[in-house]
């Protein structure tokens, strides 16, 4: 009868090899080697990633009409060839087969104009990881759905990269370029006009230069618990920028859970240890690479914590997709360490800089993110106190963009009138540095919040456009 208890342990033969094992690196030496002989190829592990939506595989182009019943949506991916070799941009879209205007919602008229939301992914990533977020926000008929994988990440392509300026200021845009000139040249090849971009962690970062470098090209800008708002004492002013190669990206310190007041006092110094290691530009990503079949099992040490409450066999299926994308070629890895310095903090913080960004700013923080929420408020004061729109034909929302204390603490901007620019902070609560996997459900709500505001903006530009007469519509 003693044996009883030890029954229990039956519980680790599930479909999850990682679970319930060693608490470092869950993932067995037995498995690793397995999984680093079999070497599973990128796009197969970021299909089967993309296999948990209910509308995929896609169907071919030329499929008849759909039968009663099924997704309407349509994924596809594909590689979109750049100007240079051998450069191309790994692209998922998700449309609706019927045309926008033979369906509508309650909430989506069937007139509503077409609408483009494009995701960029942070750093190391790859746009699988939004597979929570793709369903509920490709329900508008009228809305198209990218995403991105950054050029030198992902499953797109990894160009040598190497950085070719000499001054601290002209690094920090070489490595910026790298990234955001690539989404400018796929938006012409693909013939977008206009549309809402919203980037996570790095990907916020770049999504932010990408609107101040080109304006005029979004409608809305969402940045995702992006990295390189705030100011930071202790990195900014005093890290050198590497002069070769190489990028490292260690976990950050954990900050508290409740957003710290603009007065808090900075995070606890980097050691000059790990500020040398930053400035030498080693990537984490060449640590996996080397250590060949150690490499799952170092790779499991992220994963079965980051993706520790999902389902079995989805935790399983994003490990073999992280470990496909770590251990590929290294490249845009290694801008890393010119955008940021030790800690995570910009070497050009972006709380200097996008003050004229121009177009409404949504910045969204975790409940229990690690990056500074107080630097997300501090970015929307001065986007609202100095900031300027230049889209003066679309609608200004009320005060939740605007705030209380453009003028001495006087709002003095009416409602309907253009004046200063348009931000807001989001908080998602339960949710940490990953926002839109560890609350997707909220996350997607107020995703979906921001699309509809969109429409109301872009129907308002479009009949003042017209010349139709009316100067307001509440949303």
């Amino acid at each position: 009868m003693a044996a009883k208890p030890d029954a229990a342990p039956e519980q680790p033969q599930s479909t999850n090899p990682m679970a319930l094992r060693g608490p470092l690196f869950p993932l067995g030496y037995k498995e690793g080697f397995t999984q680093w002989w079999a070497c599973v190829a990128p796009a197969i592990a970021e299909s089967t990633v993309l296999s948990f939506l209910p509308f995929h595989p896609a169907p071919h182009a030329l499929n008849p009409p759909l039968p009663a019943g099924r997704d309407p949506r349509v994924l596809t991916s594909s590689h979109v060839q750049l100007s240079k070799k051998d450069h191309y941009l790994n692209e998922l879209k998700i449309e609706h087969q019927t045309p926008a205007a033979a369906a509508s919602t309650e909430t989506t008229p069937a007139s509503a104009a077409p609408q483009t939301l494009v995701i960029l992914h942070g750093y190391g990533a790859g746009l699988g990881f939004f597979y929570k977020n793709y369903a509920a926000l490709t329900t508008r008929p009228n809305w198209t759905l990218y995403s991105l994988d950054l050029l030198g990440m992902g499953n797109s392509s990894r160009p040598p990269f190497k950085i070719h300026a000499k001054t601290h200021d002209a690094k920090i845009t070489e490595a910026e370029d790298f990234f955001i000139d690539a989404l400018e040249e796929w938006r012409v090849k693909r013939g977008i006009e206009r549309f809402t971009l919203m980037g996570h962690s790095l990907g916020g970062y770049l999504s932010a230069a990408y609107a101040l470098k080109y304006p005029g090209r979004l409608n809305k800008l969402i940045l995702a618990s992006p990295a390189g708002i705030p100011e930071d004492p202790w990195t900014v002013q005093s890290s050198p920028l590497p002069d070769e190669l190489p990028a490292d990206q260690a976990p950050p310190p954990p900050s508290a859970s409740a957003p710290p007041p603009p007065t808090a006092k900075p995070r606890r110094q980097i050691p000059g240890w790990f500020k040398y290691l930053w400035d030498q530009n080693l990537s984490p990503f060449a640590l996996i690479r080397w250590s060949g079949p150690f490499g799952p099992l170092l790779t499991s040490g992220w994963t079965s914590r980051r993706f520790s409450l999902l389902p079995a066999h989805e935790s399983e299926a994003l490990h073999n997709y992280a470990y496909s994308l770590f251990r590929q070629r290294g490249s845009g890895e290694y801008a890393l360490a010119y955008i940021l310095a030790a800690g995570a903090f910009a070497r050009h913080p972006m709380v200097r800089r996008i003050g004229p960004v121009g177009v409404p700013t949504v910045l969204m923080y975790g409940e229990h993110d690690w990056m500074d929420v107080a630097g997300g408020y501090a970015a929307a004061e001065v986007i609202r106190s100095q900031g300027l729109r230049r889209d003066e034909e679309g609608w200004q929302g009320g005060r939740e963009w605007r705030g209380e204390n453009l003028v001495g603490g006087v709002d003095t901007v009416e409602d309907g009138e253009v004046g200063g620019g348009e931000a807001k902070v989001l908080v998602v609560k339960r949710a940490g540095h990953h926002l839109y996997l560890d609350n997707w459900e909220e996350f997607n709500e107020m995703i979906e919040k921001e699309m509809v505001d969109v429409e109301v903006r872009e129907e308002v530009r479009r009949r003042k456009r017209e010349g139709e007469g009316e100067t307001k519509v509440e949303a």
